[in-house]
């Protein structure tokens, strides 16, 4: 972990050389920094530069979404803006700098004084904490309220909707969680040894433990505050904003948080004085009030939609003020391996071979929205390498190898599936029916099936148990990973350890030995470049296995109203950092 930046400069090397960013930027006005400095706007320059720096305050300043959030529960979310945006309210052990450009992935203390001190060979991680920390209500943050934190977000029953990386690397027996177990000295995974000092016992090491910690499941929460599921009504703040209403599933307020203090939160600001979001408004709507100013960021990120692009990239004034990055996104299908005929790995690879990707990616946007994707790993992550499984002419199929597949799978006339998408992301629809028209030219009888963003995992596409009765063959959505390396993107989504009951992102229920025993196997790795290797050999593996459909290594183009301050794209968050951005 002491050669994270090398980590870093690797995995920058294939954005650089895709044009996405260049190495610094930003004004320290905001806590970014760099060589490039901060600048005015023009197209792009938020993806390397902080632009339109500024220390002006005041204003309201107004997301919108087209569902709504998974959870507002630190400890309960694992969409990539929540991640980003629950920094205004809650903070971390640790966190990615607030800057633009590689100098983003670097890994800083947030709560924390320093990184951690690693010992017993990579088992034992050592943390101190800030002195003088407060929560909204005015009481000192202690080192057991992350300890509560970490138990209740990953060995609980009622929460699942965050990753659970500690109960897969924590030394903590047949710990059954606070609900059960109201002596949290039974969980032995985290020792405090006093009010500012966490020791944290692992049961093998991990290399990557300093980027784990940048997950806001280590926000501290007090037990007394903790009501389960109802927590996300008012998590109790940390941050410089706190939750003056929330009307789950409609929208919520955060106004400023009078017991944060600069002195001990160095990477963030109260530039404006209230913060509003605003749910369930469709992906055209949303468009139409960023660019008539009404509203001031699309939420989730995913960039604006056919029209309003057309629109924009056609109008200098309009085109001065966005961003087209590549995000660090893959979008991809998952086919499950449990629900039949995708038992089956020849049928799973009729999928790959007749899937039109040039169609595909035209219908989520054309190029303006992604490049054809070949491979698991997207070029922003350690461990990629470039080649295709699974080529076709042109990238739009090849009916006569899909036929050959099913005729291997014993359904040479095809058969009947089903494609989940998220119905109120339009892009995702599009894609989902440019690969129900290329799967319908070999057979494959594919229907739609749309489901909400909010719940997509936690009920539907992420619920195997829906996914078996629905018979869900084709799972359609998109990844983006937890931490900048090859570990961080693909242990999530290929880990059998990592299949749950509820919000499971491994969709495909990919269970192979041999992809669990690299995955543990590198992170108890030392040497970078040896761990890259292995992310290598993970990803080749996946392939395989024909059970992951990628086609778009996403770009976004994301809007901003000139009235912005301080914005910037984050490469760690993959969207602009929005804990930074102010108001003109």
């Amino acid at each position: 972990m002491k050669r994270t930046k090398t980590t870093v400069g690797v995995a920058l090397s294939a954005v650089l050389a895709l044009g996405l960013a260049a190495c610094g930027g930003g004004s320290d006005d905001n806590g970014g920094g760099g060589d490039g400095g901060g600048g005015g706007s023009a197209f792009d320059a938020a993806v390397s530069k902080v632009v339109n720096p500024s220390t002006k305050t005041g204003g309201t300043l107004k997301y919108v979404i087209t569902d709504a959030p998974d959870s507002m529960d630190p400890g309960n979310t694992y969409y990539a803006y929540n991640w980003d945006f629950t920094r205004y309210f809650a903070r971390a052990l640790l966190t990615f700098d607030p800057k633009p450009g590689e100098a983003g992935l670097k890994v800083v203390p947030d709560l924390a004084e320093g990184l951690g001190q690693p010992s017993d060979g990579g088992k034992t991680w050592t943390y101190k904490i800030r002195k003088g920390v407060k929560y909204e209500d005015g009481t000192e943050v202690k080192a057991e309220d992350i300890k509560y934190a970490v138990a209740r977000s990953n060995y609980t029953d009622e929460l699942q909707g965050g990753p659970h990386y500690f109960t897969q690397y924590l030394a903590a027996g047949d710990y059954k969680g606070p609900y059960k177990d109201k002596n949290l000295d039974d969980f032995k995974g985290i020792e405090t040894p006093d009010d500012h000092t966490l020791v944290f016992k692992l049961n093998q090491p991990f290399y990557e433990f300093d980027y784990l910690l940048t997950n806001p499941q280590t926000s501290p929460v007090p037990k007394a505050k903790d009501t389960g599921l109802k927590y996300q009504e008012h998590p109790v703040s940390t941050g410089p904003y706190m939750f003056e209403n929330h009307s789950i599933g409609k929208s919520f307020a955060l106004v400023k948080n009078p017991n944060w203090s600069a002195a001990t939160d160095p990477l963030r600001k109260q530039l404006v004085d209230r913060v509003e979001l605003t749910m369930k408004v469709t992906g055209a709507d949303i468009d139409n009030r960023l660019l008539a100013g009404t509203e001031h960021l699309m939420l989730a990120g995913t960039g604006a939609e056919a029209a309003a692009r057309a629109k924009i990239l056609s109008s200098d004034s309009l085109k001065k003020n966005a961003d087209n990055p590549l995000t660090g996104f893959l979008r991809y299908a998952m086919l499950s391996t449990k629900v039949k005929p995708f038992d089956n790995i020849e049928c799973r690879k009729a999928v790959q071979y007749a899937l039109d990707r040039t169609a595909t990616q035209g219908a989520y946007g054309g190029p303006v929205a992604g490049d054809i994707a070949t491979t698991a790993l997207p070029p922003t992550e350690t461990g990629y390498t470039k080649y295709d499984l699974y080529a076709t002419p042109g990238n739009k199929g090849d009916v006569n190898k899909a036929k050959t597949a099913l005729q291997a799978c014993g359904q040479p006339n095809g058969f009947e599936t089903n494609i989940a998408v998220r119905g109120d992301r339009d892009k995702e629809v599009a894609a989902g029916e440019a690969m129900q028209q290329s799967l319908a030219k070999v057979g494959i009888k594919a229907q739609i099936k749309k489901y909400p963003s909010g719940d997509y995992s936690s009920q539907y596409a992420g619920k195997p148990a829906f996914v078996h009765k629905e018979k869900l063959g084709i799972i359609i959505a998109g990844w983006g990973s937890d931490w900048p390396t090859g570990f961080g993107f693909l242990s999530q989504i290929a880990h059998s350890k990592a299949i749950k009951d509820s919000s499971n992102y491994n969709e495909m229920e990919l269970e192979d030995p041999a992809i669990d025993k690299l995955l543990d196997d590198g992170a108890k790795t030392e040497d970078i470049a040896q761990r890259e290797q292995m992310w290598s050999q993970v990803d080749k593996k996946i392939m395989e296995s024909a059970a992951l459909v990628p086609f778009i290594y996403e770009k976004t183009l994301l809007y901003r109203p000139p009235n912005l301050t301080n914005v910037y794209f984050h490469l760690a968050y993959k969207m602009y950092d929005y804990p930074s951005i102010g108001l003109q």
